[in-house]
């Protein structure tokens, strides 16, 4: 039997899963690593550091396997998206890994938009400039460290890094690089225009693949440090979103995704390019050869309770330690004590800017309507709910576009909660259902290398012949009538607090 292995690089951690052709999970490895903020709203990696957890991760998926090396079809990579790693003329890094959620390009993004224009910007790229995009951070390298820029020889995003040190060869896909504001994303290929309004050298980029070709194999001295054997075949792979909807099964018309991770978004498979001529959320190539997806991206979901745990969670932290189970399982558990609403509290999860539905660097989180009667139970249940109404504003935009929505199907660590799917059928009135996998970016980007090893004919048949469904949340209409009143407050809230929010910035 063959086998496929997929690396995600993540933005907490590198994890590696090695499947068989019928998709079932042979072995899986994580390893965590630091998250830089030199300073509020910086967010930076050091790329030795995925490179050390993607080796570490590859030799424990050999080892707990015990399969022969030789027996691995291919290998796809996935990864944290719109990062930026420079890198030298002796392919060193140059300077740590500007990441997804950091702020600091404001300055550059409205450059950007009144050097090209609005309008011509969103009709070559599809989407508006936004700080988490990649063409902000190399504009504002070149502006701020121009000792670092004049030594630049190639601009690589975070997976395609890993690729580098893996086969020796730049490379990236479509997927990913629809997020760097430098695709033409109707023509899937590198924007020539946009590249010379903004003076960036086509030579920083690699050449641009479909996901599932072939891009490079693994070389025999990286062999001879992970175990791998040399030659096997590297995909392109794709960005942590459209890999990970790949590992979903949302690779055909009216199906979307609702993924709460460290970010959350709502993901829908589309046939054509279908833009949202406001910008507020993003057509990007899908990692499906020749279709595109849209996507609301919100910067803090699961990471707004990752924040209300850490900061106030000690008490759930040693009752988990006490009972052996994760503090999100007590703090779920809290959460079902408290009726849907937490009665008449809301929570704005902008705690490190926003980007959709309002691509907005000051916005801020907002507990709206404490009184004393609320407990912390409130709070983290306020919390659950606050992320699950942002990304319902996505989910509202989309449908507005004329994209079908049917199911929605779960995933990330707001699937792993049962009572988190059904929090997210009430508020978003559809069914949600959950998987047979859970290793989401990493098992898609296995699948792309199926696909690429002529594993499978297409990426439609990878998923059809993988991917099951295994629980149906339906939405209960007492619960679906209660959340609409207050998803009518918690909508009204952003616009009344914009002004605000910048007044706040400023001082």
């Amino acid at each position: 039997m063959s086998y496929l292995m997929g690396i995600d690089v993540g933005t907490t951690g590198t994890k590696t899963v090695l499947i068989n052709e019928n998709g079932d999970t042979v072995a899986t490895s994580l390893e965590e690593y630091p998250l830089y903020i030199p300073r509020p709203n910086w967010s930076e990696q050091n790329p030795e550091d995925w490179w050390r957890a993607t080796v570490k991760t590859i030799g424990n998926v050999l080892t707990r396997s015990g399969i022969n090396a030789k027996d691995i079809a291919g290998i796809g990579l996935s990864g944290q998206m719109h990062g930026s790693v420079f890198l030298g003329g002796n392919h060193d890094v140059l300077r740590p890994c500007i990441l997804w959620n950091d702020q600091r390009t404001a300055k550059q993004c409205e450059y950007i938009t009144e050097r090209i224009g609005k309008k011509r910007l969103i009709e070559l790229t599809c989407n508006p400039a936004l700080t988490g995009f990649t063409a902000g951070k190399i504009l504002w390298v070149r502006e701020n460290e121009p000792q670092i820029y004049e030594k630049i020889r190639k601009i690589l995003l975070p997976k395609d890094y890993v690729r580098f040190r893996l086969t020796g060869d730049f490379a990236t896909e479509v997927s990913d690089a629809s997020g760097t504001l430098l695709l033409d994303v109707r023509k899937r290929n590198w924007s020539k225009e946009v590249l010379s309004e903004l003076e960036i050298d086509p030579d920083f980029l690699p050449p641009c693949y479909e996901s599932p070709e072939i891009t490079g194999t693994i070389t025999k001295k990286v062999a001879d440090i992970t175990g791998l054997s040399p030659g096997t075949p590297v995909v392109g792979g794709g960005g942590d979103q459209a890999a990970g909807a790949v590992g979903n099964g949302i690779v055909k018309y009216g199906m979307l995704s609702s993924t709460i991770g460290t970010s959350g978004v709502v993901f829908a498979f589309s046939e054509e390019v279908k833009i949202d001529p406001e910008g507020r959320v993003h057509t990007f190539c899908h990692a499906v050869p020749g279709k595109w997806h849209v996507m609301g991206v919100m910067l803090s979901a699961g990471g707004s309770l990752r924040w209300f745990r850490d900061s106030f969670g000690e008490e759930e932290k040693k009752e988990a330690s006490k009972r052996g189970v994760d503090p999100y399982d007590i703090m779920m558990e809290e959460v079902a004590k408290v009726p849907p609403g937490a009665e008449g509290l809301i929570f704005l999860p902008y705690l490190s800017g926003e980007r959709s539905p309002y691509p907005d660097p000051n916005a801020r989180g907002v507990f709206f309507g404490l009184n004393l009667r609320h407990r912390k139970e409130h709070l983290i249940r306020a919390v659950v709910e606050g992320v699950t109404f942002g990304m319902r504003d996505c989910l509202e935009i989309i449908r507005g576009m004329g994209i079908p929505v049917g199911r929605v199907r779960a995933s990330g660590g707001g699937a792993r909660s049962a009572l988190w799917r059904k929090i997210q059928a009430d508020i978003y009135n559809l069914e949600v259902e959950s998987i047979n996998i859970t290793e989401g970016a990493a098992f898609g980007a296995a699948l792309l290398a199926g696909v690429g090893a002529g594993i499978y004919e297409s990426v439609e048949e990878a998923c059809e012949k993988t991917i099951k469904v295994s629980t149906v949340d339906k939405p209960d209409p007492d619960n679906v009538a209660v959340y609409k009143k207050f998803y009518d407050i918690y909508h009204s809230l952003y616009p009344a607090l914009f002004n605000h929010f910048a007044k706040l910035a400023s001082i």
